[in-house]
């Protein structure tokens, strides 16, 4: 493995840029970074707790921000920087916007990670939050970026963190971090119920994912720390990694098989081959 950057407050959401560099968001600082091999350059202060990030249609960073969390009572936080959202980050200039902070007037509460499908449409996923030891609902939604629409396709979920699409675009995955499970939807702008795909074996839980060209599901899987591999029948193999945090895997490169990981207790991001070459995305600038 490379390491391309380290010192990182709690990295995630990597944003594999058409010049090789990789943008994370580091959750502790409430900042978002470009990191080149050994070197780093803040792009904002975005403030909050960022958490997920996705070039759009129109080349800027659109971000997942769950509001942050009090370190020292590992409870979300609370004031009025503190509410969940979808921020819109214009990278030539670091300026940052609120998109959305609600669905049909009820309050977004930690969004977790996003992808644009090739219409330039959003889906996002809310992990929820933990108020006084009481955890509210999660979900996954679809938006567009122009503030225009937002829909709510599943509001009762667990604990929904990572997210992507297949191959042909027809299905959304979701990563639920708690069950360690992953479930599917049609790419359909509407209430839906998930499909089961698959649980990860062992005292697991789920965080972001990635998908290969060939369709499976990459998933960084924590506590015992490295990556999950669901296929789309439902067989999972786990490669390890030296973190018990691997929250994030990308894909880049000519070949799209390097993969950039995030590892998030060491505050590192560090970069490896793959065996199998990743999805190239939507958008990318």
């Amino acid at each position: 493995m490379d390491i391309v950057a380290e010192g990182l407050a709690f990295p995630e959401g990597p944003v594999i840029m058409a010049d090789g560099s990789v943008i994370v968001v580091e959750i502790a600082a409430g900042r978002i970074t470009r990191c080149w091999d050994g070197r780093k350059e803040v792009v904002c202060e975005i403030g909050g707790g960022p958490n997920g990030a996705a070039i759009g249609p129109d080349g800027a960073l659109y971000v997942c921000n769950n509001g942050g969390m009090d370190a020292a009572t590992m409870q979300s936080a609370s004031g009025p920087d503190a509410r969940g959202r979808i921020e819109r980050v214009d990278l030539a200039t670091g300026k940052f916007e609120r998109l959305y902070d609600a669905c049909d007037g009820i309050p977004l509460e930690g969004p977790n990670d996003i992808v644009f499908d090739a219409d330039g449409r959003m889906w996002f996923t809310d992990l929820g939050k933990t108020h006084s030891g009481i955890r509210t609902a999660s979900g996954v939604f679809a938006a567009l970026p122009d503030r225009s629409s937002i829909t709510a396709i599943d509001r009762n979920a667990v604990s929904y963190n990572g997210v992507g699409l297949s191959p042909d675009g027809g299905t959304v995955y979701v990563a639920d971090t708690h069950q360690a499970r992953l479930y599917r939807y049609a790419r359909k702008v509407e209430a839906q119920r998930p499909t089961w795909v698959a649980t990860a074996p062992g005292p697991v839980a789920f965080d972001s994912l990635a998908v290969t060209a060939a369709g499976n599901v990459c998933v960084g899987t924590l506590r015992e720390g490295g990556i999950t591999t669901v296929t789309p029948a439902g067989e999972t193999r786990f490669a390890p990694f030296e973190d018990r945090y691997v929250t994030n895997i990308a894909f880049g490169g000519e070949d799209m098989c390097d993969a950039v990981l995030t590892f998030s207790t060491r505050g590192m991001l560090v970069k490896t081959r793959w065996n199998e070459p990743g999805l190239r995305l939507a958008f990318n600038a």
